[in-house]
C-alpha cells in the first residue's frame, strides 16, 4: 500500500473444520468518515484443497467497505470476478483505485460492498467453473467467499441484496454462476463476457500456435513434464480446456485437447466447449434466469474478442423471457473504461440514473 495502514487481526471461529479464515482489516478510512476501507480475508479453501494443478488453496478475498457501513448497516454486496490472468492480490495491490471507486459509488449513486473473487489457475484462470482438471472454483466462489465475506457483512432483508459481476472471462464466470445460482444472486453484470463461441473462442483456437502445437507436448505440458509456453494464445487455449473438456474421472488432471494426434480439429471435444457456452446455456434452457433475477449485458462496441456479438445475442434470447434485462454497447475496447461500465450495470440494476460511457 502507498499509505500508512492500521492493520488488526481477528480470528472467527469455524463454521466446520475445513472452513478458516482470518481477517486483516486495512483502517485506511479510521480517520475520515469518508473513506472507504479495505478488508482482506485469508481464506483456506475446502473447495481448493488438493487441486490436482497444485494451485494454492489458501486465497485471499479484497473487500472494499464504504463509509456508509456502520452502526449496523445492511449493504448490498457485489461479488466481482475478475478476467483471465487477473488476481485478487492484483487487487489488494492496486486498492487506492478500488477504495475510490467503491466510496464514490457509495455517495453519489448507492452504498455497496465490493469483493473480489479469485479464479487464477497455473493456467491463468478457471473461468469459475468446477472442473476436475483444475479444482471447484464455483463451489470457492458460491459457498466459500459468499459465506466469508457475510459472516461479518449480512446483507439487507429487502431488495437486490447480492450480486455477481465480472469483465471478460469474469463476466463469463457472472453468468454461468447467476444461471447455476439462481437463488443465491439477485442480479447479474457481465461486462464483455466470453460467450457465442463460434465468435469468440474458435478464431483464438484456429491460430497456428494453437493449431500445430502436438498433442504430445500438450500432454506433458499439462503433466509438469514441460514447463508453460510463452505463447499466451497457447496458454489461454489450454487454459479454456481445463475448465471446458476435463478428462473422464479416472484421468483426474487431465483434459481433452481440440485437435488429436494428426493434428485434425476434434468436432465432439468443441461441442463440449459449447456447452459450456453462456449463449448455448441460454438457448437450450428456458429457465436459464430466474423471473426476479435482474440481467445486465454489455459489450465494447470495438472489442477485439468479439464479446460484445455474444452479449447482444443472449440479450436478444433473454428480451423473450419474464427476466428484467438490458444490453449496452459502450464505445473503445474491450478493457476500456471497466470501473465506469461496472458502476453503469450496477446504476441499472439499483434502478438508478445511468451514466453513458464516452
Amino acid at each position: 500500500m502507498s499509505r500508512t495502514e492500521i492493520l488488526k487481526t481477528n480470528h472467527i471461529q469455524p463454521l466446520n473444520i475445513f472452513f478458516r479464515l482470518t481477517l486483516l482489516v486495512s483502517a485506511l478510512g479510521i480517520f475520515s468518515a469518508s473513506a472507504a476501507q479495505l478488508e482482506v480475508v485469508t481464506l483456506h479453501s475446502a473447495a481448493l484443497k488438493n487441486n490436482v494443478l497444485h494451485d494454492p488453496d489458501v486465497r485471499v478475498v479484497p473487500i472494499f467497505v464504504p463509509s456508509q457501513a456502520t452502526n449496523g448497516a445492511r449493504l448490498p454486496v457485489v461479488y466481482y470476478l475478475p478476467g483471465y490472468g487477473n488476481s485478487a492480490d492484483k487487487f489488494v495491490a492496486n486498492s487506492n483505485v478500488w477504495l475510490k471507486f467503491t466510496q464514490q459509488f457509495a455517495d453519489e449513486v448507492t452504498p455497496v460492498i465490493i469483493v473480489i473473487g479469485d479464479g487464477k489457475t497455473r493456467w491463468g484462470g478457471s473461468q469459475y467453473l468446477n472442473s476436475p482438471a483444475q479444482g471447484n472454483y464455483a463451489d470457492f466462489i458460491c459457498d466459500e467467499v459468499v459465506r466469508a465475506v457475510e459472516l461479518t457483512h449480512p446483507l439487507p432483508l429487502t431488495g437486490v441484496r447480492r450480486i455477481i459481476s465480472g469483465h471478460s472471462s469474469g463476466g463469463f464466470g457472472a453468468l454461468r454462476l447467476g444461471s447455476a445460482r439462481r437463488d443465491l444472486f439477485d442480479a447479474v453484470v457481465a461486462l464483455s463476457p466470453d460467450s457465442d463461441f463460434p465468435t469468440s473462442h474458435l478464431p483464438l483456437v484456429k491460430v497456428k500456435s494453437v493449431a500445430q502445437l502436438p498433442l504430445a507436448d500438450v500432454q506433458k505440458i499439462s503433466s509438469g513434464e514441460l514447463p508453460l509456453p510463452r505463447d499466451g494464445d497457447i496458454n489461454y487455449a489450454l487454459g479454456l480446456s481445463a475448465a471446458y473438456a476435463p478428462a473422464d474421472g479416472k484421468r483426474r488432471g487431465e483434459f481433452d485437447w481440440l485437435y488429436d494426434a494428426q493434428g485434425n480439429f476434434r468436432r465432439a471435444v468443441w461441442w463440449r466447449w459449447l456447452d459450456n457456452d453462456p449463449l448455448t446455456v441460454v438457448q437450450r434452457n428456458r429457465k436459464a434466469f430466474s423471473p426476479t433475477q435482474k440481467i445486465y449485458l454489455e459489450g465494447a462496441a470495438q472489442d477485439q474478442f468479439a464479446a460484445n456479438i455474444g452479449a447482444r445475442k443472449i440479450y436478444e434470447v433473454l428480451k423473450q423471457r419474464s427476466s428484467p434485462c438490458t444490453f449496452y454497447e459502450p464505445p473503445g475496447k474491450h478493457s476500456d473504461h471497466v470501473r465506469e461500465r461496472l458502476q453503469r450495470g450496477l446504476e441499472w440494476v439499483f434502478d438508478k440514473p445511468l451514466t453513458d460511457i464516452k
